[in-house]
């Protein structure tokens, strides 16, 4: 089996994790930093990382609203799998709502007395970890 990404996409960040090579037990990777909306930045290091771990599953987040609408954010999302798949086909890319992931990374940070300056460096990449360990679950 490979290695699983998981995605947290913001406007300014992206959280990555990445599973272990049986596919249990997600981990950080990264919070990368790109200038607002400056979305191919994040695509290209995204499938830089894609191609040194041989990714071939990408779940990413999908920000819908408590209602389960879709709004700008998650169209952002949406769009970004899009460009995903243009730029390597072969990839499956799955959108998984990731409603409550961010609150839930954070409750894991405060619990383990993570300061609030360490929680914000690393709270998109725990997302990440959130929504990729809720994939593994699940599958």
């Amino acid at each position: 089996m490979n290695k699983i990404m998981g995605l947290d996409l913001g406007s300014r960040t992206v959280g990555i994790a990445l599973s272990d090579m049986l596919g249990m037990i997600a981990h950080g990777l990264e919070t990368y930093r790109f200038e607002p909306d400056h979305y191919q930045d994040a695509l290209n290091h995204v499938l830089e990382i894609v191609e040194k771990e041989q990714i071939h599953t990408i779940v990413l987040g999908l920000p819908k609203h408590m209602n389960g609408d879709i709004g700008d954010r998650a169209k952002i999302s949406i769009r970004f799998k899009e460009k995903l798949l243009e730029r390597k086909p072969e990839l499956n890319v799955v959108l998984a709502d990731e409603r409550l992931t961010t609150k839930v990374a954070e409750q894991s940070l405060i619990y383990a007395n993570v300061s609030r300056k360490k929680r914000k460096a690393v709270i998109d990449k725990m997302a990440a970890v959130t929504i990729l360990q809720n994939y593994l679950d699940s599958h």
